[in-house]
Formats: C-alpha cells, structure tokens, sequence
C-alpha cells in the first residue's frame, strides 16, 4: 500500500474547508469558509495556488460549473477532495494527534 501525500498545515485547511462545504467549494466559499472557521484570510493567489498543487498531487479534483451572468459569464471552479486526499488528511490528523498524546499544552511548568 502506497503512502498517503504528505501535506502541509494551509493544506488540511483548505481540505477541510472543502469537505465542510461539500457541494459548494468554489475559490470564494472556501476562502469564507477558511475565514470563518480559522480567523485566517489568505490572499486569493495563496489559495489558488495550494488547489493547483493539490489537484497537481491528486487529493483534490476540479471542475467547471455553469456560467453566470453576474460573474461577467465566467463559470465557478468547484472543488471535491479525492479518496487520496481524505486518505492524506486522516493520515495527517492521525499524527498530530499522536504528537499531542500525553502532552499538556495548556498547564504545568514548562515554557
């Protein structure tokens, strides 16, 4: 069995914004979505440019929706996380949660 991707931490964001949002992940909703759930706004350019490399590493797929009149007749890219890249989140959630297993962030003595 091959291993899953690794992935960096703006990557779970944007895979778990995606996944949050279902049939509805286009740039500008995971954007919001991402803003929402993290206070983080990243610029545009920052996120389309994780969704190519993603798509690129095949843990997101991508398609063109209808256009639209009020996006000047250009259509929506809409995004879905693969089976590969759920695989690669739940293999990225699993070792952090390994890492933080015994430590206690929030008390004790240590800086």
């Amino acid at each position: 069995m091959t291993r899953p991707p690794s992935l960096g931490e703006f990557e779970q964001v944007a895979l778990l914004a995606i996944l949050r949002l279902d049939d509805n992940a286009y740039g500008v909703t995971i954007r919001s979505e991402i803003a929402a759930c993290t206070g983080r706004e990243p610029a545009p350019g920052a996120l389309y440019t994780t969704l190519d490399r993603m798509q690129e590493k095949g843990i997101v797929r991508s398609w063109l929706g209808d256009a639209t009149p009020q996006r000047g007749g250009r259509p929506k890219r809409y995004f879905a996380v693969t089976k590969a890249g759920r695989s690669a989140l739940v293999s990225a959630q699993q070792a952090y949660h390994s890492l933080l297993e015994g430590l206690n962030l929030l008390g004790g003595d240590h800086a």
